[in-house]
């Protein structure tokens, strides 16, 4: 089980390996601080675009998936919620579906300057409507466990899953985002990441090559949707200039 716990030590915030001391409360510690820039104003139904740095798990995602003008994701999540002093993601993590405090969430992918490599996407006019919708189809799934299986068939989730199912629903069951066949394979090499090996085995089940699925990176290029702001880059986005609503 120590690749599993190597995995959710890096996806889940303040999970901790058990050998490691509580910390000692007496101490006062800085908060990791983030720069946003300017407040960009963001509406619910908003895709939050995400490059997260975990080492290799990351990196396998990001070798065989595509973003936006190059952009490298890892993660998504969805804007559900916003309060007077609170913005709130829905997202699809190790610990299951969850709602988290927007600065809890920018913070996972801050760069050396605090800039958060996330980019929002938000749907065109003739889609905008269905933002809500997907929010509340998203939310019925609170608390429900990871897909660590990648099976679209199941009533688990992933990231990029939960956004595609729960869109999806909102249009009346008619896809917005489009599934591919997934691949589990280094290009370079045309055999199955070893971090992918060693996750499945764990499992204690097959690769599921070719299957039918979503990832982040496809979902950010969906002719649906435009760039509307970036917090920070993210790995190899070439984009100097954002897309813009019809």
């Amino acid at each position: 089980m120590r690749f599993l716990v190597f995995l959710i030590a890096l996806f889940v915030i303040g999970c901790k390996p058990a050998t490691e001391k509580e910390p000692d409360k007496s101490i006062k510690r800085e908060k990791p601080k983030i720069s946003l820039g300017d407040q960009f104003e963001l509406e619910v139904g908003d895709l939050l675009f995400q490059d997260l740095d975990c080492g290799p798990f990351c990196d396998a995602i990001e070798k065989v998936t595509f973003g936006v003008n190059g952009a490298q994701f890892s993660h998504n999540g969805i804007i559900s919620r916003i309060d007077n002093d609170a913005v709130w993601v829905l997202e699809a993590v190790i610990k299951g579906v969850v709602e988290t405090q927007l600065d809890s969430f920018l913070i996972k992918s801050a760069d050396s300057k605090g800039q958060p490599k996330v980019l929002v996407g938000r749907l065109r006019n003739e889609y905008l409507h269905l933002g809500p919708m997907a929010v509340e189809n998203a939310r019925r799934h609170l608390g429900k466990s990871y897909d660590d299986y990648f099976d679209i068939l199941n009533d688990r989730y992933y990231c990029s899953e939960l956004l595609y199912l729960a869109f999806k629903e909102a249009n009346g069951g008619q896809p917005v985002f489009q599934l591919r066949a997934m691949t589990f394979e280094d290009p370079d090499t045309k055999e199955p990441f070893p971090k992918w090996v060693e996750y499945f085995q764990e499992l204690n089940y097959s690769i599921p090559e070719g299957q039918p699925g979503i990832n982040p990176g496809s979902m950010s290029r969906s002719i649906y949707l435009d760039i509307v702001h970036a917090y920070g880059k993210p790995e190899g986005w070439r984009g100097s200039t954002l897309r813009t609503r019809d």
